[in-house]
């Protein structure tokens, strides 16, 4: 055996103890990963949503450039329906961002939900009383949104229903 001075050694010797050090806190950090997909998976859904309400702002937007078109040339009941529909619209905007802004809001905090854990992870910190209530609120936000995203609906229904004059129910 050949003969190591003393510094090489204890290099060697410190080398080991950091990879042994290291290893555990490298499966928790694979355990910390692991954990973290659901909120990951959560985050690709409100996507989702955000992709389907973002859609849904765009037509109602482009419904309202023509509406605001024909307005000023309309007279009678059908500027008056032109006044409704444009109402009707400016309510669903407001309805569509609020439940934009609390779909967004609750991604974020689904955010700090995973920055949580991994600082936890790697602080040693025992926050999981923060974790569990930040959770909470992302999805108490989501459900707002998601609410929100209902009364939308529900609004865009009165505007679609066909007015009776137009179905000629009585030439049958």
């Amino acid at each position: 055996m050949r003969y190591q001075p003393v510094q090489a050694r204890l290099a060697a010797a410190r080398r080991a103890h950091m990879v042994a050090m290291m290893s555990p806190m490298l499966s928790t950090v694979a355990q910390t990963i692991q954990v973290s997909i659901a909120p990951v998976f959560l985050l690709a859904g409100i996507a989702g949503i955000l992709n389907v309400l973002i859609g849904r702002m765009a037509r109602v937007v482009d419904r309202s450039r023509k509406i605001e078109q024909l307005h000023p040339v309309s007279t009678g009941p059908e500027h008056e329906r032109h006044v409704w529909e444009l109402r009707l619209i400016d309510r669903r905007l407001s309805v569509i961002n609020k439940s934009i802004w609390l779909c967004v809001a609750s991604a974020i905090l689904i955010c700090l939900v995973v920055a949580l854990m991994f600082g936890a992870t790697l602080t040693h910190l025992d926050i999981g009383g923060i974790v569990a209530v930040t959770f909470i609120a992302s999805m108490l936000l989501l459900t707002a949104g998601l609410a929100a995203f209902l009364v939308e609906v529900r609004l865009s229904l009165r505007a679609v229903h066909i007015r009776e004059e137009l179905l000629e129910h009585d030439k049958s």
